[in-house]
């Protein structure tokens, strides 16, 4: 796939299948589903293959806005503020335990925070409403080393952004200024991924 450069002043979007890349961040409490997947989706991943799960929209519209300044806690109490995470670039990913391509992307996104570690903070905020201990269990199945379990049961971030799917994932550069926004899974392992985060992070 060729790169795509950021500095165009259009709306940059790739195909976008609703089932595959993304989830609706609106799905009520009551009813979203496990995070494991099922017999039938572990097959049709493995029939569609790993680079058709991930075919998120890229979306620089918003470049340039300021980071909303809003208050998370992880499982444990502990507070962040967004507005808090200036000074370096920030990876801010929106996920959900019941969204299937949220989950799948994740270990990609703990070694993308390894990888650049010191340059970027990637920080993974759920949407999950009111079940923190669904996304405590997540992460101590996975173990994830660079990731933290921040919730945003009230959906901020969410609305803020007001994408409507989920995974969304948003860069800030280190003023707290939008670089550009991936709407839906991607892979965060390839050099797609390099050279979208290439002028951020200095090469």
């Amino acid at each position: 796939m060729p790169l795509i450069s950021l500095r165009s002043p259009a709306l940059l979007l790739l195909p976008l299948t609703l089932g595959i890349a993304g989830c609706d961040r609106q799905s009520p409490t009551a009813t979203q589903p496990s995070s494991a997947p099922t017999g039938a989706e572990t097959a049709a991943n493995a029939s569609q293959g790993s680079k058709g799960e991930f075919n998120g929209t890229l979306d620089i519209a918003n470049r340039g806005a300021a980071m909303p300044d809003f208050a998370f806690q992880d499982t444990a109490g502990k507070t962040l503020r967004s507005a808090d995470l200036k000074g370096k670039p920030v990876l801010i990913n929106l996920w959900a335990t019941w969204c299937g391509p949220c989950v799948l992307e994740m270990p990609m996104l703990d070694s993308l925070a390894a990888a650049h570690a010191g340059k970027l903070r990637v920080v993974t905020i759920s949407q999950d409403m009111g079940q923190p201990e669904k996304v405590k269990a997540l992460f101590e199945q996975k173990k994830f080393a660079h990731l933290e379990p921040w919730l945003d049961p009230e959906n901020q971030l969410g609305f803020h952004y007001n994408t409507g799917l989920l995974p969304t994932s948003v860069l800030y550069d280190a003023k707290g200024r939008e670089v550009w926004r991936m709407i839906g899974a991607h892979d965060w392992s390839g050099a797609r991924t390099r050279a979208l985060l290439a002028d951020t992070l200095g090469g």
